[in-house]
């Protein structure tokens, strides 16, 4: 599995919500209740959305451009900057605005899938929320500015495409299927906006090097492995110092740096989600040693792997 498939394999970018816009001019929907990564795309007309927590100017998507929106807050979707406030959605609900303020009373239930009207000279927009959650999710959203844009292109217009006709459809794994085509949607645009000079971290633009991303690749197959720079080196055919000259240059820092850093992230993962105990995390992550797999998460999230399980997981017993 290569290095981008395993971070949202492993982030688990799965359970996404997906809904189908369709609005006329002038509109304005506030999102209230916002997931770590939202993507949103215009199938036809345009929009204008903006972060309302935020220091980043409105942008304006085009049909078939995405926007890829990360971290807390509100955003609001609308035709132009300039339209005031009309829907607060909160969750499965919608609160009309009165002026600058929630109407009482004013609560409507959202349709399963789609709401707006399909009249003539409407926005027909796609909004999918995603629930990453964790350090590797951080990974994830650590690629990415708070609003991103990825211009149209024919690669991802298709499979705009695809996720526009499974969303206007009400079939039998119906979830299922827009999970996955929502999924594809995301990977493209993450690939498009990654491909900008100097947008991605430093490992996603190291994939490209023949060398390094065959190197990256069995530090993220193998993570428990005990790797040493001398058989990484000779794993790809290079010597030992190019190696490690090489990939500090790419990746911005050593290879056992590099993987000190991903083992500690898998670790936070496994103590958050898993009830493994510490020994069986640092066993996973290669530390037959509990203390020194210890030590070294301590040194990298500032608190023992026990108290960061009970941080991250209230009422949960220590498990040594």
């Amino acid at each position: 599995m290569d290095v981008l498939s395993d971070l949202l394999h492993r982030a688990r970018a799965r359970n996404a919500l997906v809904r189908q816009l369709i609005q006329r001019p002038p509109w304005s929907l506030t999102f209230a209740d916002t997931p770590p990564l939202t993507v949103v795309t215009t199938l036809a007309g345009h929009a204008c959305v903006r972060l309302d927590d935020a220091d980043t100017a409105p942008v304006r998507l085009g049909a078939g451009d995405i926007a890829l929106i990360t971290g807390p807050g509100r955003h609001t979707i609308a035709d132009a900057p300039s339209t005031p406030p009309q829907v607060v959605i909160r969750g499965r609900s919608k609160h009309f605005v009165d002026g600058s303020r929630e109407a009482p009373g004013s609560v409507r239930s959202l349709g399963p899938r789609t709401y707006g009207d399909g009249l003539p000279g409407a926005t027909i927009m796609l909004r999918g929320a995603y629930e990453i959650r964790g350090d590797l999710g951080d990974r994830v959203l650590g690629m990415l500015p708070p609003l991103a844009v990825v211009p149209r292109g024919p690669v991802t217009r298709a499979a705009l495409d695809l996720l526009a006709t499974e969303a206007s459809r009400d079939e039998p794994g119906q979830d299922a299927v827009l999970d996955r085509a929502l999924d594809l949607v995301l990977v493209l645009a993450l690939r498009a906006w990654c491909a900008g000079p100097e947008r991605a971290p430093g490992w996603y633009r190291a994939l490209s090097d023949p060398g390094i991303g065959t190197a990256l690749r069995l530090l993220h197959e193998a993570p428990g492995h005990r790797w040493t720079v001398a058989e990484l080196a000779a794993r790809i055919g290079m010597s030992r110092a190019a190696f490690a000259a090489r990939f500090t240059t790419l990746v911005g820092e050593p290879p056992l740096t590099y993987l000190t850093g991903w083992r500690m992230t898998l670790g936070a993962d496994l103590l958050r989600n898993t009830e493994a105990t510490v020994a069986a995390v640092a066993r996973e992550v290669g530390y037959d040693d509990p203390f020194a797999f210890s030590v070294a998460f301590k040194r990298s999230r500032g608190v023992s792997p026990s108290a960061w399980r009970r941080q991250a997981v209230p009422g949960v017993p220590d498990t040594p």
